[in-house]
């Protein structure tokens, strides 16, 4: 079965989010778009031009709703509190590696008030935690160490149980560092928690961005 102009419209511009941002802020010539979608999607007669202007602003009323949507979001971003520690370090670790060690290692992290979170995939296992202890665990695990990362910050934002009840908040904050140019090196959800992990030299750009 064949797909209408306007789903065909509405999957040209959810594939192209600079499109789509621009279109939902209004600050986007309709005409101009719909000829630019007309011409790559090949469909260049008068009357698909004038379908997809038509299902281009249809979408923008949908988008509406989003954008009413988005500052919800943004007021829980607001509401949060930015938690930053510099100085973390992450290692990756073969699947089989015995972690026996690390529950000593995890005491020593935690003795200091130190952050130490593991989290096991399908293929390693990820540790995260403050630079002064990655000289231990390196030893320890010498020999099992996939990848070392160091000079990393974590940075915990810490939000209302409201989070867990909202669509979109995660992939808000991602696209946020994505559109900045950061990249994240891990990234995980503990309930209230969200923690990124960034490099260092990154924090300065993501605090400006991050203020709602």
């Amino acid at each position: 079965m064949n797909a209408s102009t306007a789903e065909l419209t509405t999957e040209y511009i959810n594939e192209h989010p600079d499109l789509k941002r621009c279109l939902k802020k209004g600050v986007i010539n309709y005409s101009a778009l719909a000829r630019r979608i007309s011409i790559e999607l090949a469909m260049t007669k008068k009357t698909s031009k004038e379908a997809i202007l038509i299902a281009t602003r249809r979408f923008y009323e949908k988008l509406k709703n989003e954008a009413s949507h988005e500052e919800l979001i943004k007021k829980i971003i607001h509401n949060s509190e930015l938690e930053i520690k510099n100085k973390t370090a992450v290692v990756i670790l073969e699947k089989n590696a015995k972690t026996e060690e690390l529950i000593e290692i995890h005491k020593l992290v935690r003795k200091d008030s130190g952050t130490f979170i593991l989290l096991e995939g399908s293929a390693s296992v990820t540790i995260i935690i403050p630079e002064k202890h990655l000289k231990l665990l390196t030893e320890k695990y010498r020999d099992a160490i996939l990848k070392c990362h160091s000079n990393l910050a974590l940075i915990n934002i810490k939000s209302s149980a409201t989070i867990e009840r909202t669509v979109g908040v995660i992939s808000y904050l991602t696209d946020l560092f994505a559109e900045h140019g950061i990249n994240i090196v891990e990234l995980l959800s503990c309930w209230k928690d969200n923690i990124f992990v960034i490099a260092t030299t990154d924090v300065e750009k993501t605090m400006k961005f991050l203020r709602f």
